[in-house]
């Protein structure tokens, strides 16, 4: 059992998640080529270590969080404190 950090609700099963893959930066749609849209949507990098990732709390708090797992080991790195302040906000 993977036990995933959710920032809103806390520790979640992962069977109460939805993986929604690697996390990163959007291309600007106002100048972004095909070949660019097309690596955004399709082309994933899959390494073995650190990666940032996209998780859905679907039934809990039902929001997006960006997490960064270490896909070896499954170790969560700076997991985030439910309640915390996050990027500075309330």
């Amino acid at each position: 059992m993977l036990l995933v950090p959710c920032p809103h609700c806390g520790p979640r099963n992962a069977s109460d998640l939805s993986y929604k893959g690697e996390s990163h930066a959007r291309p600007d749609p106002n100048s972004a080529t095909a070949e660019e849209w097309r690596s955004y949507l399709y082309m994933e990098d899959n390494p073995a270590g650190w990666l940032r990732e996209t998780w859905y709390c679907r039934s809990g708090c039902r929001r997006f969080f960006v997490l960064e797992r270490d896909t070896a080991t499954n170790e969560f790195r700076n997991p985030p404190v439910p309640g915390a302040k996050l990027g500075g906000k309330a």
